[in-house]
């Protein structure tokens, strides 16, 4: 069966494919089914990639979008019935249009927010460009009793719109604050990971492990560990030798850790 031939309708510039949309749809799943599936994709993917092109500039990549693009229009063809009588394109350019919004949905906020407010979101943006447009918010932002009356939101529902037109972008950590902290970036207010809080966790946590050692280990181990002795003055101090100190240290140390990670365990 040969697909769509590279003829074009005047006015659409669509390919011609109903014939190999009709056939798709009487073919059972096997490697013909594939092939002809594949070359509908890909004589339909430049009106993909023309939807694609509407959205340049709003925050993904070129690329990104043709392959959001693509992936619609790969469910489209899944997804298209021949026999419900409309053209393939009527089906496929809201399949991909959905799909390239859907991405930026879901995967272009900074903060996750739920649909709703994103829709609040967009609401409120546009009451704000077009009250600045016709001058009520020349001079000012406008209030949010404006907007609210505008829109015909709540001015709850407005003011939960304006918080989500700061979750989809985030500011640079170099950006600098404003207020009493005027002058300091984000980054220089930010906190910094205490190492010392990992020790006293890990000192927890061999505790219960350490008092099941004998007497004479457990001095050994806290005159290493926590008085910072060598083996060789430990060694001294108890009558040992060096090596049968690094023996205990090292038998010793590895219950610990057996006993540690069986009770996590």
């Amino acid at each position: 069966m040969r697909t769509a031939a590279r003829k074009r309708h005047p006015h659409d510039d669509a390919p011609r494919t109903a014939a190999a949309f009709d056939h798709l749809s009487h073919l059972p799943d096997g490697p013909e089914r594939e092939v002809l599936r594949d070359e509908l994709v890909r004589a339909w993917l430049p009106m993909s990639e023309r939807i694609a092109g509407r959205y340049r500039g709003k925050g993904e990549s070129s690329e990104d979008l043709r392959q959001v693009a693509a992936l619609g229009l790969v469910k489209a063809v899944d997804g298209y019935d021949p026999e419900r009588g409309h053209a393939f394109e009527s089906y496929a350019v809201p399949t991909v249009t959905g799909e390239i919004k859907r991405h930026f949905r879901d995967h272009m906020w900074v903060l996750h927010v739920p649909r709703r407010v994103q829709e609040l979101r967009n609401t409120v943006r546009t009451a704000l460009r077009d009250l600045s447009a016709t001058g009520a918010g020349s001079d000012r932002r406008p209030s949010v009793a404006e907007i609210a009356a505008y829109a015909q939101l709540s001015e709850e529902d407005v003011r939960a719109g304006l918080e989500a037109l700061d979750s989809y972008t985030a500011l640079s950590l170099d950006a600098e604050s404003s207020g009493e902290d005027a002058g300091v970036t984000l980054a220089g207010l930010l906190g910094e990971w205490d190492a010392g809080f990992d020790l006293v966790v890990d000192r927890e946590g061999v505790k219960p492990a350490l008092r099941t050692l004998p007497e004479r280990e457990r001095t050994i181990l806290y005159l290493r560990f926590f008085e910072g002795m060598t083996q060789s003055r430990i060694a001294e101090q108890l009558g040992l030798s060096q090596m049968h100190v690094s023996r205990l240290i090292t038998t010793s140390c590895a219950t610990v850790r057996e006993r540690v990670l069986a009770d996590a365990a």
